[in-house]
């Protein structure tokens, strides 16, 4: 099996900045440069220091290492290369309107630097993900065994011994290579125009990404975005007092904790898994936005408007971290709601459907006061969502996991109120089949993985073997039966403190916080 090649991110190797006053002129100074150099490029340059994306550019994170490669290659080579479109602002910034990623390409192997180097980690405060360490090295050792580093070639130039001749002709073009430059003529309003037509027709930006564009200043798109970073990155909350960023970016770190963290790995060997698994970054950011509009009611992405002090982006915040709390930490409010169960299929896999309709159920019972109801019946509910998962066919008859996510709402509450009505857990699955409010339902088949030819165990099997012997052996809530996440459960006291109870080991019991704080009294 041929692996996957890993999306770089490079987004830290051109700064965003704002278009400043809107209507203003861009300067003439610098329009007639048709070209700029290799070293052009280099940190220390004249050049460099002023290049800029516009704050609205999407990351610069889609291209994978094998193109990055081959495109400097290309480079290198003196292959024909689009231009890059450039607008000097007033300010003397060169912003960068199409060609992100060709440019920054160049810069990440000049500097040596593919989101794991000195800018990128100046630009995120030195916290790089594994996945974005991982996808540097990959890159890196692509490069090397393809192309060489850019500090080969300079070394090169002194010691031109025995080496390989088109290694050589390509350290003897450097000095006569450079990237052909286009330049928006205009005010910043026409430099805005012209990005999001040109973004358009030649590589068109995703439907998410699109939406966090328009909606950039308003507080969902700017608490989405310090989410999807855990608070580090490009600053689009920086025209906020200092005390408001701060805010910002502690709440966005602790949610993406308690959402994305611990890191997932394949195949899972521990039952300590993330709620949300891994997603490439277009699917995190997408689960990112909706989760902050659902939690915050939020039907239109500019339903709010744009938010000038940060009051409503730290209200938003404060309201995904209060939900994500609920779902599973250690905070008194906390179900602790056992990722496997609610949101990984059997072999592993995440269920976004589930993680959507999980978020809505939990906005319901917080707005019905239903949970003692659902603690009521918490065993047996997670033993009949286990033993017949029908949320991926609930959300293939609704067209996605977002549309599905109420219908997938009012399945958990269907079965939940089965079992509050005495139902057997063992039939009230056939009883919701045959009702057929949520469509034709089916129970499921054991997956039959005897038919393979290969004698190595997949990732799949693997993962599936691992949760098949290990969840049954996980520790249960001594109040309402349902299974405890690993890392996340109270000790409380069988005999209350009010009534004397000890601290002794016999006094003692695992429970969900909820059901230790709230559901016992």
């Amino acid at each position: 099996m041929v692996k996957d090649s890993l999306k770089v991110s490079l987004d830290a190797l051109v700064p965003r900045e704002a278009f400043e006053v809107q209507g203003q002129q861009g300067q003439n100074i610098g329009r007639n440069i048709p070209m700029i150099s290799i070293r052009d490029l280099e940190k220390n340059s004249f050049f460099y220091p002023f290049l800029r994306k516009p704050d609205f550019q999407r990351e610069t994170n889609e291209w994978e290492s094998q193109k990055i490669c081959e495109f400097i290659k290309s480079f290198l080579d003196g292959d024909l290369i689009p231009s890059v479109i450039l607008w000097r602002s007033s300010s003397s910034y060169y912003f960068v309107i199409d060609g992100s990623h060709r440019l920054s390409s160049l810069i990440a192997w000049i500097n040596d630097d593919y989101g794991d180097g000195k800018i990128s980690k100046e630009f995120y405060d030195g916290d790089i993900t594994e996945e974005q360490k991982g996808a540097a090295q990959e890159i890196r050792k692509l490069i090397k065994a393809n192309i060489g580093s850019y500090k080969d070639y300079q070394s090169l130039t002194q010691h031109q011994g025995k080496v390989d001749q088109n290694f050589l002709d390509r350290a003897r073009n450097l000095g006569a290579l450079g990237i052909q430059l286009q330049w928006v003529e205009g005010n910043s309003e026409k430099a805005e125009a012209s990005f999001f037509k040109i973004n358009q027709q030649a590589a068109p930006i995703g439907e998410t990404e699109m939406r966090l564009l328009l909606a950039r200043k308003t507080p969902n798109g700017v608490a989405a975005r310090a989410i999807m970073r855990s608070g580090n990155g490009h600053k689009y909350w920086s025209d906020f007092s200092q005390n408001k960023q701060d805010e910002i970016e502690q709440l966005a770190q602790e949610i993406h904790q308690l959402i994305f963290e611990p890191k997932l790995k394949n195949p899972i060997k521990t039952l300590d898994v993330p709620i949300v698994g891994s997603l490439s970054a277009p699917e995190k950011i997408e689960v990112i936005l909706e989760y902050v509009n659902m939690v915050n009611n939020i039907e239109v992405d500019n339903q709010l408007g744009d938010d000038p002090t940060g009051e409503k982006t730290v209200e938003l915040l404060k309201n995904c971290k209060t939900l994500a709390q609920r779902i599973n930490s250690n905070h008194p409010s906390s179900l602790g709601l056992h990722p496997i169960i609610y949101f990984y299929t059997s072999a592993g896999k995440p269920k976004i459907g589930s993680f959507y309709g999980i978020v809505t159920l939990m906005l319901h019972l917080e707005k019905t006061k239903y949970f003692s109801k659902f603690i009521q019946v918490r065993k047996d509910f997670e033993w009949v969502i286990w033993q017949d998962d029908m949320v991926p066919q609930i959300v293939s008859k609704n067209g996605n996991a977002l549309k599905a996510r109420d219908k997938v709402k009012d399945f958990y509450i269907k079965v939940i109120d089965k079992l509050l009505q005495k139902i057997d857990k063992k039939n009230v699955m056939k009883e919701i089949i045959a009702e057929k409010g949520f469509g034709s339902l089916k129970t499921k088949t054991k997956s039959n993985t005897s038919d393979t030819q290969s004698k190595e165990f997949s990732r799949e099997t693997k993962a599936a073997a691992f949760i098949r012997d290990a969840l049954p052996g996980s520790p249960r809530c001594k109040i309402c039966g349902g299974c405890l996440p690993t890392r996340l459960n109270s000790i409380d006291h069988i005999k209350r403190k009010a009534d004397g109870g000890l601290g002794t080991l016999e006094n003692a019991q695992l429970t969900h916080p909820y059901c230790n704080t709230t559901y016992k009294n």
